[in-house]
């Protein structure tokens, strides 16, 4: 009986871990972009505003615990981001933060707690959201809201704390916006981040006293400080000294901005895990691309996508890579673009190569200057060095591929294959027509066009006979000499 009752007690204090959610502010159409596209799906760093947002809130708290506050092309929004797990709420009518909470009402009202987030503040940082979570408990806070003190604070709503001894304390009494400030009031100089904390009970207990009496005829969540301070409910703020962490994007020079210093971050984070890059200011690398050490990044290239790069590579300039997989010890040399395609170890593409999607290039293979790929299987040790086309193909070990070769892939309907086998060699400007096979061992003679298949260990030569007239030149210019004086 003694050891039933141990295990009630355990559950019991299980129980009494408090819930949290998340909702996540994302119905805006966001005016000032001047876009027919929904604001959160504006990209920085290679993914949508709300996906950045998503991916900080998922670290704090479950996908399934966490609510963006959807409304402007609410359908394109839940589709784009549909793949991270997280729950969609619709606000039919955009009137304000804090009419996008009334209309989270349902979901949330389940939760001890939830945090708000804005879904167009990309360069939040987990660490930050678990701090005001954290913070929130400990102050036993009714609310909880993110402050930061920008350079300068002209243009933001401010953070007004009460004061004791004429100093500032953690209590907040309200939120105020820039125009309404008071001459006492702009010695306030910290700035309303626009994430919170919030007790669900008392805040849902408090919610409708918000009103529309202003401006925007908007329910305003920012009022709900001033209103749960004259209720005698505990509000305070958590200060960061990221400042840039919580800037939102409402214009194009923003979202710019933004998009830099996201880079920024990016390249000083892959540069303390020991990769090299040689002027990162200049270089595009979006947030889902891993790289391993010791590899180099040269200046003005771009990493796109989920694309993977390897230890000990070597990355040239102006080189392209988008979401594809690059072995160690493979050098891309400058100039080449590569789409969904996956590089085996100590491969050389480049300069200038062309590997489009489902390229795979096997290792030690040298895909060299303008040769462009398709569906393309090249084996280890294999060659494609000048001015060629390889597409669906699949194309053995140690082959040999000439200068200008193309393998011919499209009859004008369908798609065809060429197999070309371990060890063979295929003589400069061949084409190769497909469907066609190319043997083991053997060799196709330049300026052959192959439309049969070879057997291993052959020479196919297909081309017109060589004809050679001796003097047939000199009498040419002599009969054009004797036209010319006439």
């Amino acid at each position: 009986m003694a050891k039933a009752g141990k295990t009630k007690s355990k559950s019991a204090q299980a129980k009494k871990e408090p819930r949290f959610a998340v909702a996540i502010m994302a119905a805006g159409k966001g005016t000032r972009l001047k876009s027919r596209h929904p604001k959160v799906l504006h990209q920085i760093g290679g993914k949508p505003l709300l996906e950045h947002v998503i991916a900080a809130a998922t670290q704090v708290v479950p996908a399934g615990d966490i609510y963006a506050i959807i409304g402007y092309e609410a359908d394109r929004v839940r589709e784009a981001l549909q793949h991270t797990g997280v729950n969609f709420v619709l606000q039919k009518e955009q009137r304000g933060t804090g009419h996008a909470i009334m209309s989270a009402r349902q979901v949330l009202s389940g939760y001890d707690h939830f945090l708000v987030l804005s879904g167009d503040v990309p360069l939040i940082r987990p660490e930050t959201i678990r701090e005001l979570r954290d913070s929130h408990l400990k102050n036993k806070a009714s609310m909880t809201l993110l402050a930061a003190t920008p350079p300068d604070p002209t243009g933001y709503g401010r953070v007004i704390r009460k004061l004791k001894s004429g100093k500032a304390t953690e209590a907040v009494t309200a939120i105020v916006e820039q125009k309404a400030l008071t001459p006492a009031q702009m010695k306030f100089r910290e700035m309303n981040a626009g994430v919170y904390a919030f007790t669900t009970k008392t805040l849902f207990a408090n919610i409708d006293k918000l009103t529309t009496e202003n401006a925007h005829r908007e329910f305003y969540l920012t009022d709900m400080a001033a209103i749960l301070s004259r209720a005698g409910e505990r509000v305070v703020a958590v200060s960061t000294p990221d400042f840039d962490q919580v800037l939102g994007i409402n214009n194009r020079a923003e979202l710019a901005r933004l998009d830099a210093v996201f880079r920024q971050r990016k390249c000083a984070e892959l540069m303390d895990f020991g990769v090299t890059i040689y002027r990162p200011e200049t270089c595009v690398i979006d947030a889902g691309v891993k790289i391993e050490p010791d590899t180099i990044i040269e200046p003005f290239v771009q990493l796109l996508g989920n694309t993977r790069v390897g230890a000990e590579c070597r990355i040239r300039s102006y080189s392209v890579i988008n979401n594809s997989e690059i072995g160690d010890r493979v050098l891309v040399r400058p100039g080449s673009i590569i789409e969904e395609s996956r590089i085996a170890a100590g491969a050389i593409i480049g300069p200038y190569s062309h590997l489009r999607p489902g390229s795979d290039i096997g290792e030690n293979a040298h895909v060299g200057n303008f040769v462009e790929t398709k569906k393309v299987r090249l084996g280890r040790g294999s060659k494609a060095n000048h001015l060629t086309y390889l597409g669906d193909a699949t194309i053995g070990d140690d082959v040999n591929v000439g200068a200008g070769t193309i393998t011919c892939n499209y009859d004008g309907v369908n798609k065809h294959e060429t197999v070309i086998e371990d060890g063979a060699f295929i003589g400069s400007d061949s084409t190769l027509v497909a469907p066609v096979k190319i043997g083991k061992g053997s060799y196709v003679g330049a300026s052959s066009c192959i439309t049969q298949d070879v057997p291993a260990d052959a020479l196919a030569i297909a081309r017109g006979q060589q004809v050679v007239k001796e003097g047939w030149a000199r009498e040419k210019r002599g009969a054009g000499a004797k036209k010319t004086s006439s």
